[in-house]
């Protein structure tokens, strides 16, 4: 296993403007962190996301750090196929920045919500068209030679066992998952056992941490269940990342383990700690 970051992890930083794309790569590598990997990049076009996406993939080169997964938002059940259609054309040509990135992986979500009304109001009912759309944006990027993942991300389709049926439902061995260690929090699985089920699969792993409480806190997230979480630097929280990663071992994964810090702290000291006890454990 390699220790990678993602983009995401240096948010509270490029939201004050203390820095760029360009200097997360540099920050990432004065740290020591393997790869890198981005979210959205941003752009009114594609013209604009891709001069950006040249200039990164430069300066990863020049720094020697690999650029290992780009991580898109997506909604892959719109309440049409028409609107269905759109969003997956989208998501294709989000697949031409993953490969002007030079990434080999890109994750995209999966959806936000189940229908409130009509026949079509569980995930299982959704499964199908889910699944439909999945395959057919991986079958875009195999001729790119990208491989394509979604995460345990969203609610809808965030349980370990959801996620093992959008897997077989794809079917297609372009498509894997992205096991984020510790997003089942938000569904109130045990980390462990959730990462036990779905490790065989797994073709890219984010590594998060996060405090955990029964009892109301205010300002932090709530979970389906109405239990309590708060972003914490890899290895300061409740979740067993030492265990998840053995289990990922096991199970024969030996990809990029990306640290995703979403805590309240200084991002750029909760990456460093985060990247010290992953070091220690890997």
């Amino acid at each position: 296993m390699k220790i990678s970051v993602t983009s995401y992890s240096f948010q509270q930083y490029l939201n004050s403007g203390k820095i760029d794309h360009l200097g997360m790569i540099d920050k990432a590598h004065e740290i020591g962190i393997e790869g890198i990997e981005f979210t959205p990049l941003p752009g009114e076009t594609f013209d604009e996301r891709s001069a950006l996406a040249k200039k990164l993939c430069e300066r990863a080169e020049a720094v020697g750090m690999p650029i290992v997964s780009y991580t898109v938002n997506a909604d892959l059940y719109k309440g049409s196929d028409e609107a269905n259609a759109v969003e997956v054309a989208r998501l294709k040509e989000q697949l031409d920045i993953a490969a002007i990135l030079g990434a080999p992986t890109m994750r995209h979500d999966v959806c936000w919500s189940v229908p409130k009304t009509g026949a079509v109001r569980s995930f299982d009912a959704m499964l199908p068209t889910l699944a439909k759309s999945a395959r057919e944006i991986t079958e875009y990027a195999a001729t790119l030679g990208i491989r394509t993942c979604s995460e345990n991300h969203g609610l809808v389709a965030q349980d370990s066992d959801r996620m093992e049926r959008l897997f077989n439902a794809v079917g297609h061995e372009n498509y894997g998952l992205l096991v984020d260690i510790g997003n089942f929090v938000c569904v109130d699985e045990d980390n462990v056992t959730a990462v036990s089920r779905v490790a065989p699969y797994a073709i890219h792993v984010h590594a998060k941490d996060f405090y955990l409480s029964r009892e109301k806190k205010e300002g932090w997230g709530v979970s389906r269940g109405c239990n309590y979480w708060q972003g914490a630097a890899v290895g300061d929280g409740d979740v067993d990342v030492k265990k998840c990663i053995e289990v990922l071992k096991k199970a024969g994964y030996d990809g990029y383990v990306s640290i995703e810090y979403e805590g309240k702290d200084d991002c750029i000291d909760g990456i460093r700690r985060g990247y010290e006890y992953l070091k220690s454990i890997i």
